[in-house]
């Protein structure tokens, strides 16, 4: 355990990848290759699924997305028909860093963490909440008049990019810049201006400008072509990112614990899988009617007597088990619920591609992962191609395979793992780790800062 008295920053760079940021582009980001050159780094093993929720809140909280209940953005409320619900806030369960130092008298300051919408009180801090916050009406700081100084400063905050998903293509790009532009400037005037001991903010941009330009720079992609106008959009932001990242250093005392972590990483998305086409062509869903075009798959549109597993679309995919005695128009005899399960695992594993080639897809039951399953899991969770695949949620595509996502453009899929860098001055040079697991984050941050750490904590002190 450090002194008490060490501070410690937190950049969270959402999905930024340890491919790029390590491997391929150090040599040109100096503020970050010189926290590399004299640190810890390494990749960091992210949640299953490897999405921003649950990713961070188990990253601030050292708790597993099981027994936070939260398996996405969008989760089951009940066992029926009615859709998922939006996570916010008021749905992590667990204690987070800032809020167990503020305990200990400690100063924080919170801007853009995910999840942490609507504002729950700080004690002895500040925040500024994240992309989830649905418009800048709502109240998106504590304390309340904190808003105030908010505008101010940033002369118009952005909470995020809107329409990362569309053709907008120099529209997106500006207004990445503007938001990470005017999140920096914000924190560097609350590092001058108020007083802290932990400080932590995630930018968003990383992730919206992978989601939106991949295709661009990655010469696998069937959207690449060489020379094309945004070929180093996504170089020249890292650059960027870089150098706000040196501006904020200089403002830090050398002693200052400094972190830089991302949630998950990125990869190329190769395309998509139709789960719920692909359920329907092997006889677990049935519907209504087809649809003659595509369209989103809702409770009308199956003929809940005769289905025995719908899914949803994302990053990843999930099914969900319609269940005798469960779901109010179960099918599936209770007894026979394992046994599909496996049916399912070894069927969407041996998935193989056009040419007949298995695509590597993983399928993992909730159980299995977790310490314990609060609310309601889906009854599995898949990763086609192992995230190289996006999972399709739409019907009417006559087609298991496409090459588009269906919620709007996008070129790159997630990956299990981000990023981890350490300074804290202790001497390290260079030393690259491949242990590094996202719920190691918040017990080394209490143990740098001479905090007793939560024995509910699930991730290990990063020695």
């Amino acid at each position: 355990m450090i002194s008490p008295d060490r501070k410690v920053i937190i950049f969270g760079l959402d999905s930024a990848p340890p491919e790029l940021i390590f491997d391929k582009w150090l040599d040109y980001l100096p503020n970050i290759k010189n926290l590399v050159s004299n640190g810890i780094f390494g990749k960091l093993e992210s949640t299953i699924p490897a999405i921003t929720c649950p990713a961070w809140a188990s990253m601030v909280t050292s708790t597993n997305p099981g027994k936070l209940g939260i398996y996405g953005f969008r989760n089951r409320n009940h066992y029926d028909y009615e859709g998922l619900c939006f996570v916010d806030s008021n749905t992590i369960n667990a204690e987070t860093i800032w809020s167990i130092l503020s305990r200990y008298d400690k100063k924080t300051i919170v801007i853009g963490v995910p999840q942490t919408y609507p504002p729950k009180p700080v004690y002895n801090g500040h925040m500024v909440t994240c992309f989830l916050t649905p418009d800048k009406n709502c109240q998106y700081t504590y304390p309340a008049d904190l808003k105030y100084e908010v505008e101010r400063v940033s002369e118009g905050y952005i909470l995020d990019v809107d329409n990362f998903r569309s053709g907008e293509k120099e529209d997106i790009l500006n207004t990445v810049y503007e938001m990470t532009r005017k999140r920096f400037k914000l924190a560097r005037h609350f590092i001058k201006n108020k007083e802290w001991d932990f400080f932590m903010m995630v930018e968003m941009g990383t992730d919206r400008i992978q989601h939106a330009f991949w295709g661009f720079f990655d010469n696998r992609h069937s959207m690449y072509f060489p020379g094309n106008k945004y070929e180093n959009v996504i170089f020249d932001y890292y650059k960027y990112i870089d150098e706000e990242i040196g501006k904020t250093l200089a403002l830090l005392d050398k002693d200052t614990i400094v972190l830089i972590v991302s949630d998950h990483g990125a990869k190329m998305m190769e395309g998509g899988i139709c789960i719920n086409e692909w359920l329907i062509n092997n006889g677990y869903l049935k519907l209504v009617h087809y649809p003659e075009e595509i369209t989103q798959i809702n409770k009308h549109m199956i003929d809940w007597d005769k289905t025995m597993v719908w899914g949803e679309g994302g990053y990843y995919g999930r099914l969900f088990f319609n269940v005798k005695g469960r779901e109010p128009r179960g099918v599936i005899p209770k007894q026979n619920y394992e046994f599909l399960r496996n049916e399912l695992i070894t069927a969407l594993e041996d998935l193989r591609d056009e040419k007949g080639q298995s695509i590597n897809t993983k399928v993992f039951k909730p159980e299995e992962i977790y310490s314990e399953c609060r609310n309601i899991p889906p009854d599995l969770i898949v990763y086609y191609g192992d995230l190289s695949w996006r999972s399709i949620g739409s019907v009417g595509h006559n087609t298991i395979w496409t090459n588009e996502n269906d919620t709007g453009s996008d070129d790159a899929n997630h990956a299990q793992h981000g990023i981890f860098v350490m300074y804290d001055d202790n001497g390290y040079h260079s030393e690259r780790r491949d242990d590094l697991k996202i719920m190691d984050v918040a017990p080394t941050v209490l143990d740098r800062m001479g905090i007793e750490i939560p024995p509910y904590m699930e991730g290990n002190v990063i020695k």
